[in-house]
């Protein structure tokens, strides 16, 4: 019997063809599934995700790549908690990939804990041991262990939160101390990293308007503890056409570096910046 290609890809873990595609349209950024017994990485730039949970020396030596960084590029130092939102959302961005890109391409949902994720930032490399995940029925890897079947889209939309809910929240509580941030604004910038990672590299797979669908499914400002909607809207640009932005949940604080340079979907950025912003780059 000859297996169909998405099928045979479980051989390895039901979410590798997934990252797979993934590093194929962004080669700056590689997951890779740890085999069963095998050890996470460690030494030469690695971290664990729960060291970073955890806090203490592990995140202040992350951060300080951050510090040197905006000292190379910028000529300044960069307020402390500046510096910490720079280096959560340089974690938080690529480590939510891990989930959505899988639920985006195959509708499979992989649980990753902290314990079982590692980061090479210099490198862009994850890795992650996959022991659980949640599918669709009729999903090929249904029958795999680990996995987890759940009734319809809706239900699947809910494994997705409550996989990333599981991963981040310790997460930031390690790196809250740093951050200057109430909880509501810390689990705003995990809104913009959900939202904002997908949408970029669904358009780099050429599937830019049914990843914001998607994500306005997922968040559609009732999944606590999110905060806000994925926040799509539309702009006209200056020969008529459509030029997709949102609204973020929360801010980056890049403004306190280059305060005339702020993000296209930064609250601080008008609609009349946007449009000649979002036009220059199309």
């Amino acid at each position: 019997m000859t297996l169909s290609p998405l099928l045979a890809d479980t051989a390895t873990s039901p979410v590798t063809a997934a990252y797979a595609r993934l590093t194929e349209v962004f080669p700056g950024l590689r997951a890779d599934v740890l085999d069963e017994g095998a050890s996470a990485p460690a030494g030469a730039g690695w971290v664990g995700a729960a060291e970073l949970a955890a806090g203490g020396p592990a995140v202040d030596a992350f951060l300080a790549w951050d510090n040197a960084q905006v000292l190379r590029d910028y000529g300044q130092q960069a307020r402390p908690d500046v510096v910490a939102s720079f280096g959560l959302h340089r974690y938080a961005w690529p480590a939510c990939l891990l989930v959505t890109v899988p639920w985006f391409l195959h509708r499979r949902v992989p649980r990753i804990p902290v314990e079982d994720v590692a980061f090479q930032r210099a490198l862009g490399h994850l890795t992650v041991r996959v022991r659980e995940f949640s599918c669709l029925p009729g999903d090929p890897a249904a029958d795999l262990p680990g996995a987890r079947v759940v009734a319809d889209e809706e239900a699947l939309r809910a494994e997705v939160l409550a996989a990333l809910t599981e991963h981040l929240a310790p997460v930031l509580e390690g790196f809250g101390p740093r951050m200057r941030r109430g909880k509501r604004a810390l689990w705003g910038m995990a809104t913009d990293e959900i939202v904002e990672g997908l949408w970029y590299v669904a358009h780099l797979l050429g599937e830019e308007r049914r990843a914001m669908a998607e994500l306005e499914l997922l968040l559609p400002g009732t999944a606590k503890p999110y905060v806000g909607t994925a926040g799509f809207r539309e702009l006209t640009g200056p020969e008529g056409q459509s030029l997709p932005t949102r609204d973020r949940a929360s801010c980056c604080l890049f403004y306190t570096l280059r305060p005339e340079d702020t993000c296209v979907t930064c609250p601080r950025t008008g609609d009349d910046d946007r449009v000649r912003k979002l036009a220059a780059a199309s």
